[in-house]
């Protein structure tokens, strides 16, 4: 009998897809936010050393990337909606008992479980826009996932600041849970895409290693798993580099007050937007791995470019155009991994290979602020253009450069 035999549902739509999709990485980037805003409070009411708060970052990021891989193979075996469920359902409980910590350590338990939660949800998410979607636009459609990141932060930035002072640090745990539970709502009434159901009803089941085989299956897939774990990691680590210390820059070095420094947030989070809408487009229309090039060479120029800069109205405006770059090429991931890998062992390529590039990442503002320390923040951030001619390697020698394949299981379309 096959692992999806039991409740038997209708096929999921196109539409339906993307709504459960983008509304599980919106929460995702939501709840990171909050979570840093609510730091200085925590580290209050708990008496935290800095060390502790900070870690509460780290283990939520550590979470995140364990329950990648294990939600991967799970949604892989049992089923896209099935898992993404329930990975809704243990980030909403932790997330909840979050509002009743009592201590470091039980709180430090939750946020782990938590993001074990969290972290199921990009992966599967792109691998069910990958067989919900006609595989011609299957680019543009990842991308619409990437941007629900982005609305899960500026939603956060803009209720936070007003409510945090109102409801405390508890009372905002409890407002993050809201968008888990309205995804958990949408996800219940779906069924899988019809596509993946017949694949898995006509093929074996595979365990973790078998799938995890299938990633270096021969030469050119081990280039290509290579060469997603560099960009995953390059895009993951830029960006917390840049998002968690330029606030900071900009308040210290500029006078930047915590209004223009959301302000700042705000202008680069559309730019950001914005870049990666238009990867999704251009990727479908022309070649995906040059968009890939011309993406990774404005994130060198850009970043070089806004390391020099010192008026700060330039600076606010410019960020804009940066972040499109520097963040913008996510949207082209979800679905290079989709066309790289079989369906069997897709959900699993997403999870490991990208979280495993956030885990990577996650040490970017530590080497940020090593290096401001050492040197300036300027020259660390020149310095931080060097990984995306990282990327330009990566791009140019070990990702594939086909689109689509013969096991997509896209929609028809």
């Amino acid at each position: 009998m096959s692992p999806l035999s039991p409740k038997k549902k209708q096929s999921v739509t196109p539409a339906k897809a993307m709504l459960a999709a983008v509304s599980g990485y919106a929460m995702d980037g939501f709840d990171l936010l909050i979570l840093g805003f609510m730091l200085p409070a925590i580290s209050v009411s708990l008496a935290l050393d800095p060390s502790q708060a900070g870690s509460l970052v780290t283990w939520t990021l550590i979470g995140a990337v364990v329950g990648g891989i294990v939600f991967g193979h799970l949604s892989d075996r049992f089923g896209r909606i099935r898992i993404l469920t329930v990975t809704i359902l243990m980030f909403s409980i932790f997330t909840g008992l979050c509002a009743v910590a009592q201590g470091y350590w039980d709180l430090l338990a939750y946020r782990t479980l938590a993001g074990m939660g969290l972290g199921g949800e990009f992966g599967i998410g792109m691998a069910l826009i990958a067989e919900a979607w006609p595989q011609e636009k299957r680019n543009r459609a990842s991308a619409w996932v990437g941007i629900g990141w982005q609305l899960g932060v500026l939603l956060a930035a803009f209720i936070t600041p007003p409510l945090l002072s109102v409801i405390g640090w508890r009372g905002m745990f409890l407002v993050g849970l809201l968008p888990a539970l309205v995804s958990f709502v949408i996800r219940r009434s779906m069924g899988e895409p019809e596509g993946f159901t017949r694949h898995v009803a006509k093929t074996p089941q595979l365990s973790f290693a078998a799938r995890i085989r299938l990633l270096f299956s021969d030469r050119a897939t081990s280039k290509a798993s290579l060469g997603i774990f560099i960009l995953c990691s390059v895009q993951n680590f830029g960006y917390y580099g840049l998002m968690i210390w330029m606030p900071s820059y900009l308040s210290s070095s500029f006078g930047f007050s915590l209004t223009k420094s959301g302000l700042w947030t705000a202008v680069t989070v559309v730019g950001m937007t914005f870049g990666i809408w238009l990867f999704g487009v251009l990727a479908d229309r022309f070649a995906r791995w040059k968009i890939f090039l011309l993406y990774q060479f404005g994130a060198v120029v850009m970043v070089v470019i806004y390391a020099q800069l010192r008026d700060p109205t330039v600076m606010l405006f410019t960020g804009a155009l940066m972040g499109m770059f520097v963040n913008g090429m996510i949207g082209g991931y979800g679905a290079l991994i989709s066309d790289t890998f079989p369906p069997q062992a897709r959900a699993t390529a997403q999870n490991v290979l990208f979280n495993l590039g956030r885990g990577v990442g996650g040490v970017g503002p530590l080497v940020i602020g090593l290096l401001a320390a050492k040197i300036s923040f300027a020259a660390a951030i020149t310095l931080l253009a060097l990984i995306y001619l990282l990327d330009i390697v990566a791009t140019l020698f070990l990702l594939p450069k086909k689109q689509g394949n013969e096991d997509s299981l896209g929609a028809i379309g």
